[in-house]
């Protein structure tokens, strides 16, 4: 298999390009960079710093992926980007690289869909199977797990954190971590329930669902503190490992609890 390079585009000799490669029109690709088998840059796109593409990604005209971090302790420390496979990233958005005060990697994994003007800032760790619509903006160190939608026109905060099948409305402001399986929305975001319809779609069973909202019962309708809610969904429900997850997302905050 062979790769299909266009002649305008700008690859680096220390670039490694895998088989089976697409590199449109005016692409520009900088030293340290690994692309790997199948992957599609359409035209445009800027890749720099030690990022590396998983197989079958599709990057969209005018993406820049692995540029310098928005951060002005960085003097161009050897961080990175790293991304999975399957990943689809759409037209203008912006990927930067890992600074010194994290892990030195910004991090995305598998089949996620970020669409156009979105920004994924420094030392972010996006899970798996994630949506991001339109302009979505992630500030730095934000962790989202698996299978969460991002709305459009979102912006997070620093070190915040979205948990795995939670839904995220647009035009929302995130200054708290939003827990697994539920539903924010709002300029300063609140919740709204468990995330039940998104949960059906993926195939959770109904009993599951059902324990999972006597869970968010428990923690955000009945005026409890927050350890008082915790304990009593540790004793008083089926420890499925949804509910563990959920237990051990909120135990874990450093930001406080949308509620």
């Amino acid at each position: 298999m062979t790769n299909e390079i266009h002649k305008t585009a700008i690859i680096s000799k220390k670039a490694q390009i895998a088989d089976g490669v697409i590199i449109g029109p005016y692409c520009i690709i900088g030293d340290g960079v690994v692309i790997n088998k199948g992957s599609k840059l359409i035209s445009n796109v800027v890749v720099e710093g030690n990022t590396e593409f998983g197989e079958g990604c599709t990057i969209h005209p005018f993406a820049t992926i692995g540029l310098p971090p928005q951060d002005l302790k960085y003097k161009g420390e050897p961080t990175g980007v790293k991304i999975g496979k399957g990943c689809t990233i759409r037209e203008y958005t912006s990927v930067h690289r890992g600074s010194v005060s994290g892990d030195g990697f910004t991090k995305i994994g598998d089949n996620n869909f970020i669409m156009a003007y979105c920004h994924v800032a420094h030392d972010c760790h996006v899970g798996s199977s994630n949506i991001m619509a339109n302009s979505a903006t992630l500030a730095g160190h934000v962790m989202i797990e698996d299978f969460a939608f991002i709305g459009g026109v979102v912006v997070i905060h620093q070190f915040t954190r979205i948990g795995a099948y939670a839904m995220v409305g647009g035009f929302s402001g995130i200054g708290q971590d939003i827990p697994p399986y539920t539903m924010a929305s709002g300029a300063r975001a609140k919740l709204y329930g468990l995330n039940a319809v998104g949960l059906k779609r993926r195939g959770f069973a109904d009993e599951t669902v059902k324990v999972l909202k006597k869970a968010y019962k428990i923690l955000f309708r009945e005026k409890r503190t927050l350890a008082d809610a915790l304990k009593a969904i540790k004793t008083d429900l089926p420890q499925l490992p949804e509910i563990k997850h959920l237990v051990e997302f909120i135990e874990k905050n450093k930001r406080g609890i949308c509620r």
